[in-house]
């Protein structure tokens, strides 16, 4: 008797077991297959160990449903999966370290926060920045840009800073800032400037510009006579025509055409 009611337990206990499992399939979610949306990405390739290849737009095609949103992403997945020899610079992905800046479909921006246009009947064309040496595939010479920026001193310049304490503003000084001291150096607006394309060896960028008066700005510099007075040439500043071609292509929508405009107003009324 006592085999008998093990033997039934036993059996109701299998039969929830099946019910249970049956039950929890029956409500669980079904992973779905996305369709598959190719996108042609047509990329500038210029190899400097091949130099009788001239440079050319190679062409790949991905699944934007197999990759992030941004053309970084693709970029990515292009370099490990499909061709490793692709060339570019990124580093944070965030639109803050400015390295992945390039051309795409013809505006200087951040590959990181590009979106890529999911019309897959459209290709996207990526260049590395315009009017600047090229190193491979996208990554421009950027020693140019960076020894123009060192020749401002971008630092804090006081004869008399206070000793023992912070070097306090007044809110109202500090606002004067803003706008300014956000810009990473990505170099975007510099080198939509036609102006910079026409003389880069003597008229200082947009960015470097505006940062030239972010620190004439700056109410604890003392150095705004020193400054000023490196500007005052044709060249350095008064190259440029205020098109606003800097302006509009700024990937974090700072305005260098109004910074410029200021430094002009201030160099010509001192």
């Amino acid at each position: 008797m006592q085999s008998l009611l093990t033997a039934t337990r036993s059996n109701q206990l299998s039969l929830g077991k099946r019910a249970f499992s049956s039950s929890v399939s029956r409500w669980q979610a079904v992973p779905q297959q996305k369709p598959v949306l190719m996108k042609e990405f047509k990329i500038y390739r210029w190899n400097p160990d091949q130099p009788e290849k001239k440079p050319e737009l190679e062409s790949f095609k991905i699944d934007l449903n197999q990759t992030g949103p941004m053309v970084l992403d693709a970029l990515i997945k292009i370099k490990n999966e499909v061709d490793p020899t692709l060339t570019f610079r990124r580093s944070c992905r965030e639109g803050i370290c400015g390295s992945c800046a390039m051309n795409i479909d013809g505006q200087n921006t951040l590959a990181c926060l590009c979106r890529i246009d999911r019309e897959g009947s459209k290709d996207t064309k990526i260049y590395p920045l315009p009017h600047m040496y090229v190193v491979k595939d996208l990554v421009p010479d950027m020693t140019l840009f960076y020894k123009q920026y060192k020749s401002i001193q971008p630092w804090l310049q006081n004869d008399n800073p206070p000793s023992g304490t912070e070097h306090l503003q007044s809110p109202e000084d500090r606002k004067k800032l803003d706008g300014m001291y956000e810009c990473i150096l990505c170099a975007c607006c510099s080198t939509s400037c036609p102006s910079y394309w026409w003389n880069q060896d003597e008229y200082l960028c947009p960015a470097t510009l505006m940062q030239a008066y972010r620190w004439l700005a700056d109410s604890r510099d003392t150095n705004g006579a020193e400054r000023r007075e490196k500007l005052q040439n044709e060249m350095s500043l008064y190259r440029c025509h205020t098109i606003f071609n800097c302006s509009r292509t700024c990937p974090k929508g700072l305005n260098p055409a109004q910074a410029i405009a200021q430094l002009k107003l201030e160099l010509a009324t001192e």
